[in-house]
């Protein structure tokens, strides 16, 4: 029987790392003390704890762990529990160096640091085999294992000989011929035609780095070898634990929190049971205002709740600061609550912390905890987590409750590697996931749900697809994309666009005929602005700023709904409308200020009658996200700002925490949430 589906209370807890305090007794039985007041019910165990595990090899140390176990099974708490690849042990670098990575310039790694290892190595392969059996042999029949967690942020490559035989050989199953690969690579440019498979070499710095299908290709093999030593992994907790759900932590990427870039986490969530992530946003900074962040937080758990089209897991947060922000700012009061209940009404059904106690040493030592250096519970952070803890047990109905949006977004990791890749353009205003953020607020400040996919999902069940900047775009994409306007659906679609292959390679003729079909036009060239250009759009309603770049469209039988009011386009088409088949495809050509996408979209979601039937009037500071489950909606009604906000909604409801009957009409402090359900 699956213990994690038998649990019916949300997750509250996280990363603890016990096997650093193993000579502070005291210390350990402090932290259970504190652990169940602040409502803690679930920690990760395990994660880097291989030294301690096996501190020479084949001398295996469980011993601490099993009390461990016990201890957070006898408070009815839950263990997470992990593989410890993501941090060899210092003796297995020694007597085989094979297991450390290669880099780029082809250097030998030294010990040290996390993930530092050749997911291709035999001996890595057998060692991380050895111990993880091991811990599914002696924990997996153990009461407070509801989950494994397979090693810790996957990522990074390694470029040693057994990657690049692998590399090798991974190429001959996708091409089959030196020749295919040859054609798909454009070979013959600056003499790169390979004749035997043997001349092969991973991109490098001293060597091969502008060649763009291997350079696209190499990262589609780097996430395939990723997923192939997950499976690895798994393989012998499969067959010993089939009940016990597996998982590994997914993670964001840069300070504008858009998805990692490393991996292709469509592919790798397949290979997964539940999809976990690492969310670390910069709260408080003085680039951008709260609402914003808040805005690419949500946009970043629609793409993974999506992903599985099920809630998810978040696996890392912060109860403060971090310590790896430029400025490592803590959380103003009523942050920390706000934030966590972002993630659960957007889909998640935990909110786990890296970490319960702080590090006394190392790089970590001042990164946020549970529990701080001070050892008590007489402190504002730890008091915010108890606020935290004390809710999820009264919303714990909402468990398992998922989302229904009529809205998708297209996202694409394979389009903006090959985006990036790409010496075209301008190098600092690409910005494919930021891009995809800024027509995503739209529907956030309007609380209208949205699903964050990729080109490969179904998206029949959706009136409105938006797709901007899908540079590399398949030709049986395209088709999946004409087939869903056909049957009646609504298509948004916007400069560099259909502009590659799959293999990077440009469709010859220009633009492709089937785009040309779909939204009566062909692209015929695009100009790129540097920052001091500027260009306007007229509607029949307004007047818009126009930056970075701008598609020239010739129409064929598209309806114009904007012009180029300056350049040498001046009068050209901007924006235009197609009716093809049972549905429409609009296509931008220019990219705009916020301000035209948001006219763009109210005028399409009030077509397509996509307003949030609860929301009266809504406030583009204060975000309104809902989850179904068990016959209940619950509603979760969020201030994203510094000030007291107002919203009026359709009816009255309940306030899960207070138990009060709310009014119409809201009025919200500061970072204040409430938790609302019909009565």
């Amino acid at each position: 029987m699956n213990a994690y589906n038998q649990e019916p209370r949300l997750l509250h807890g996280g990363d603890y790392n016990p096997d650093q305090w193993l000579d502070y007794p005291e210390i350990l039985k402090k932290d259970l003390e504190l652990m169940k007041e602040a409502k803690i019910n679930t920690v990760s165990l395990g994660i880097f704890a291989w030294s301690a595990l096996e501190p020479r090899e084949g001398e295996f140390h469980f011993e601490w762990l099993d009390q461990i176990m016990d201890d957070v099974a006898a408070m009815g708490g839950n263990v997470i529990l992990a593989t410890p690849s993501g941090a060899r042990p210092a003796w297995m670098s020694e007597k085989y160096p094979e297991v450390l990575r290669t880099n780029a310039n082809r250097q030998k790694m030294l010990h040290g640091g996390r993930h530092n290892h050749c997911f291709s190595s035999p001996v890595y392969r057998e060692k991380v085999a050895l111990i993880n059996r091991k811990l599914a042999e002696r924990y997996g029949q153990h009461p407070a294992v509801i989950m494994w967690h397979i090693s810790n942020e996957y990522g990074g490559d390694c470029h040693c000989e057994h990657c690049q035989a692998n590399f090798r050989k991974w190429l001959q199953a996708r091409y089959g011929t030196l020749e295919a690969l040859n054609e798909a690579w454009w070979g013959p440019f600056w003499s790169h035609s390979f004749s035997d498979w043997s001349q092969v070499e991973s991109p490098s710095p001293i060597g091969e780095s502008a060649v763009h299908g291997l350079n696209l290709d190499w990262k589609r093999f780097v996430t395939d070898q990723t997923i192939d030593f997950f499976e690895h992994e798994i393989k012998d907790i499969r067959h010993i634990t089939p009940d016990i759900p597996v998982t590994t932590n997914f993670m964001a990427d840069t300070m504008d929190l858009i998805p990692f870039q490393s991996l292709n986490y469509e592919r790798f969530a397949k290979h997964v049971d539940i999809l976990s992530w690492d969310c670390y946003p910069a709260w408080h900074n003085d680039w951008e205002t709260t609402a914003d962040l808040a805005s690419k937080v949500g946009f970043i758990d629609d793409l993974y709740r999506s992903l599985k089209d099920q809630p998810f897991l978040l696996m890392e947060s912060t109860p403060s600061g971090v310590n790896w922000h430029p400025v490592n700012k803590t959380k103003r009061p009523g942050m920390h609550l706000l934030s966590s209940m972002q993630h659960i009404a957007h889909g998640s059904d935990s909110n786990l912390y890296f970490q319960i106690r702080k590090s006394r040493g190392s790089s970590e030592k001042f990164h946020g905890a549970v529990i701080d250096h001070d050892n008590s519970s007489d402190n504002r952070v730890f008091q915010d987590v108890k606020e935290v803890g004390t809710l999820m047990e009264k919303i714990q109905g909402v468990k398992g409750g998922g989302k229904k949006a009529k809205v998708a977004i297209l996202y694409d990791w394979e389009n903006n590697w090959a985006l990036d890749d790409a010496q075209g353009y301008a190098q600092g205003t690409k910005r494919y996931p930021q891009t995809l953020q800024e027509h995503y607020r739209y529907f956030w400040n309007q609380d209208i749900p949205v699903d964050v996919v990729t080109p490969r999902y179904d998206l029949s069940g959706y009136d409105l697809v938006v797709a901007p900047m899908l540079y590399l775009l398949s030709e049986t994409d395209m088709r999946a994309l004409k087939e869903y306007v056909a049957a009646g659906g609504t298509l948004v679609s916007t400069y560099i666009t259909g502009v590659v292959n799959e293999a990077d390679l440009t469709y010859l003729n220009g633009w492709p005929q089937a785009l040309q079909e779909l939204f009566g036009l062909r692209v015929k060239e695009t100009d790129v602005y540097y920052p001091k250009d500027h260009n306007r759009i007229q509607t029949a309603t307004g007047d818009y700023g126009v930056k970075d770049y701008a598609a020239l469209v010739e129409v064929q039988d598209a309806e114009v709904l904007a012009r180029y009011q300056e350049g040498f386009y001046q009068g050209e088409a901007a924006v235009t409308r197609h009716h093809f088949g049972e549905g429409d495809a609009y296509f931008i050509a220019p990219r705009t200020e916020q301000a035209f996408l948001d006219e763009f979209y109210g005028l399409c979601t009030k077509e397509l009658h996509l307003a949030n039937p609860l929301v009266v009037a809504g406030n583009p500071d204060v975000s309104i996200q809902s989850r179904k489950q068990a016959g209940h909606t619950y509603h979760f009604v969020m201030n994203f700002s510094e000030a007291v906000q107002e919203v009026t909604l359709a009816q009255e409801l309940q306030d899960l925490v207070t138990g009060e009957t709310m009014s119409e009409t809201l009025h919200l402090q500061p970072y204040q949430v409430r938790v609302l359900v019909a009565e």
